[in-house]
């Protein structure tokens, strides 16, 4: 499993003074660092090998600015050219948000998914 601890921004609150729905997405996008760089270790855009195929956030308990938020993040599954990422967020102890992540090894040039290689698949495991 992989952890962040990250501070909320005073930016991302909103008026009801906790933090606003959109952020955890962006925070759980950020906290993928590790893996995509399994896929590309420069992060270089012009040889990213994944794209998005879907995501869902679940809201479990109100996040506030002032205090710490642990984002963890743990491979769910792999398939042939897909795999999920199950990412939780966690503040004071309490498990805030959750969501699932599905990537997509990707060719844009050919505009198709392509198979994920069995060693490839191997890190994945050890996320």
């Amino acid at each position: 499993m992989l952890t962040e601890t990250i501070q909320p921004r005073f930016n991302e609150t909103d008026a009801l003074g906790h933090i606003n729905n959109t952020v955890v997405a962006a925070w759980f996008e950020g906290a993928r660092d590790p893996i995509f760089r399994l896929f590309t270790p420069d992060l270089n855009p012009a040889q990213w090998r994944l794209i998005l195929a879907k995501f869902s956030v679940e809201f479990h308990a109100e996040l506030f600015y002032g205090t710490p938020v642990e984002i963890r993040s743990h491979i769910s599954r792999i398939g042939g050219s897909s795999f999920d990422v199950t990412q939780e967020v966690w503040q004071r102890g309490k498990r805030c948000a959750s969501g699932v992540a599905v990537l997509v090894q990707y060719d844009f040039a050919n505009k198709s998914s392509v198979p994920l290689p069995e060693g490839l698949k191997q890190q994945l495991l050890a996320v």
